[in-house]
């Protein structure tokens, strides 16, 4: 229920790591992951995806929010995801009606982050966090939500 309530960075960062901690399933942890990063601010929806460079996709691997992903798998060079991959570095759109990378997913999407998951120099996923508020995402959102995409790298190095 800590979805209720304001939860604190330094919570949320706490919560990630047990939830890493656990001993369960990836999918089982992504899927806490995903939904303990939207409860933590005004978001409507968040993803974690796996990035296949070689195959040339995108992948959903968690998500939370009112519906699944419109792409659940997509390839590399659609959508923000793209210049996030291809750049290394974060997006940040805050209105994605106005770019014409957006892939529309949900229709009240005003706002959209994505943060790329490093190992080493190689992007293996992302962190994708949309808002029906257009530009949620400041500079401390940014920097905060990069924090807990550092957090959740070893998502990543696990077996899938």
């Amino acid at each position: 229920m800590w979805g209720l309530f304001v939860v604190t960075d330094d919570e949320v960062s706490k919560g990630i790591a047990a939830c890493l901690q656990s001993g369960r399933s990836r999918a089982e942890q992504a899927a806490e992951i995903a939904e303990r990063i939207r409860a933590a601010g005004p978001y409507r929806w968040t993803g974690l995806y796996d990035v296949d460079l070689e195959g040339g996709t995108v992948s959903n691997i968690a998500w939370s929010g009112p519906s699944g992903p419109e792409f659940p798998v997509f390839p590399i060079t659609q959508g923000l995801t793209s210049r996030a991959i291809a750049t290394k570095r974060t997006v940040n759109v805050g209105r994605v009606s106005e770019d014409p990378d957006y892939l529309t997913a949900l229709a009240t999407t005003q706002s959209e982050m994505i943060v790329p998951i490093m190992a080493g120099e190689r992007v293996v996923g992302t962190l994708d966090i949309e808002s029906e508020q257009a530009n949620a995402f400041d500079g401390e959102a940014q920097k905060r939500i990069e924090q807990y995409a550092a957090l959740i790298t070893s998502l990543w190095k696990k077996e899938r």
